[in-house]
């Protein structure tokens, strides 16, 4: 007589052990990813898709445990049902981490959705009604016994797997080590089930979602932790260089030479334009160590700032017109105000008679529109370099819209006629 039939079979044996450590390994990964303050969209996603894999590995760990002793065909079907309805719910939770990380585009997301929802309820309505049908599997004598159209029963998994590995292979939004880790996911698991179904009693596809999840957050969540710390590294370096771009020894010496004429004529007007500068200086410092967007309202208000000292200096050269229309939006800090003042210096000033600024807000069904127009000299703009020491101001309030809030900002200009940014913040 063999060793394990006295206790456990070979087959127990290795299910008991997958899981069993399944269990230990999501443990860790779920504690890991709990200890984190601040967590994204997709890492929220993740956390929830670790936490149901792990009580279905402990829900199985405990059934290959005494399965032998509850030998009724009711508890093998009420359990296996179970099993195959958690299945799909594992999978709904990869689907729904996977978009939300590929940040798939709105429109596409919700057709996905969709279909995804369709197909989830009538594979699960399968499985109970597998309960009176027996297509998929049955019970005889307590012992469980696949049916022809079992194959069937796993449609789900099949389907949204291949579908994330086609939307992996398309995908824009992915690096090379990201679309090869959800490559992986995609097939180890796939083709795992398809050798479980010739290697009946093991819990292959178990072990293959085991080391799919440790090499998903090994290699996609914690390097792209590592990324987005490299990125607010990058960000602190930008807010350096735009402070440094912003207050250049001239404006400051002009700003001063102007108020100092102002004191023995207007003292009154010295003193506000005094107190505007002290308040303009104040915010770009401050932006030194501010990483979290503020209202639009407070970069409204240093605009405004930076307009009423310029204005002291070319008087009647420049006019500002505000036509503000939304309002109640975050942005990157001095995300704006370096576009007025790119329009003002590179645009209106460099004009004889000066020229007019126009800075208008308003909201779409999906964004918060900022627009700077200006009818100053405009410019080339494919003979403009925006990473050149003249333009980094501008360089960096592009790649910061970009990073803190996946805004964008992009040029329209036309020699003697002007120039018109337009900058985008998702309402997402």
């Amino acid at each position: 007589m063999h060793a394990y039939n006295v206790g456990m079979s070979a087959k127990t044996v290795f299910n008991v052990t997958v899981c069993f450590l399944g269990v230990v390994s999501l443990i860790v990964l779920i504690i890991s990813l709990c200890l984190k303050k601040s967590k994204r969209s997709d890492e929220k996603a993740l956390l929830l898709f670790f936490v149901f894999t792990m009580v279905h590995f402990a829900i199985y760990f405990t059934f290959a445990l005494i399965k032998e002793s509850y030998t009724s065909n009711a508890y093998i079907i009420a359990f296996y049902t179970l099993f195959y309805i958690m299945n799909n719910i594992e999978m709904l939770l990869f689907y729904n981490y996977f978009v939300k990380y590929n940040k798939i585009e709105e429109k596409t997301k919700k057709i996905l959705n969709l279909v995804n929802l369709v197909l989830f309820s009538l594979f699960v309505l399968s499985d109970l009604i597998n309960i009176f049908t027996h297509i998929y599997f049955t019970s005889v004598n307590g012992v469980y016994s696949r049916e022809p159209f079992m194959i069937l029963s796993q449609g789900y998994q099949f389907i949204i797997l291949a579908a994330c590995f086609v939307l992996t292979l398309i995908s824009k939004n992915l690096n090379k080590l990201e679309k090869t880790v959800f490559l992986i996911y995609c097939f180890l698991p796939f083709m795992a089930i398809i050798v479980q179904n010739a290697l009946p009693g093991y819990a292959i596809a178990y072990a293959a979602i085991l080391v799919s999840v440790e090499i998903l957050f090994s290699f996609v969540n914690i390097e792209k932790n590592i990324k987005i710390k490299e990125d607010e590294n990058k960000l602190q370096e930008a807010h350096m260089k735009i402070m440094v771009s912003q207050i250049q020894p001239h404006f400051v010496f002009n700003t001063l030479s102007s108020i100092s004429t102002l004191i023995p004529i207007h003292p009154d007007q010295a003193q506000k334009a005094l107190d505007d500068f002290s308040n303009y200086l104040r915010v770009n410092f401050s932006t030194l160590t501010e990483s979290k967007l503020v209202p639009f309202e407070d970069e409204l208000k240093h605009v405004q700032t930076y307009v009423s000292i310029e204005k002291l200096r070319f008087s009647k050269r420049l006019d500002v017109v505000f036509d503000i229309n939304a309002t109640n939006f975050l942005v990157p800090p001095l995300s704006i105000e370096p576009l007025v003042e790119n329009a003002i210096k590179h645009g209106l000033m460099k004009k004889i008679n000066g020229g007019k600024v126009y800075i208008k807000t308003y909201e779409t069904e999906k964004y918060y529109v900022v627009e700077v127009i200006d009818n100053g000299i405009g410019f080339d703009v494919h003979e403009i370099n925006f990473s050149s020491n003249q333009h980094i101001g501008l360089n960096n309030v592009k790649q910061r819209i970009w990073s803190m809030c996946q805004g964008t900002l992009s040029f329209e200009s036309e020699i003697g006629k002007g120039t018109k940014v337009v900058v985008t913040f998702p309402k997402q």
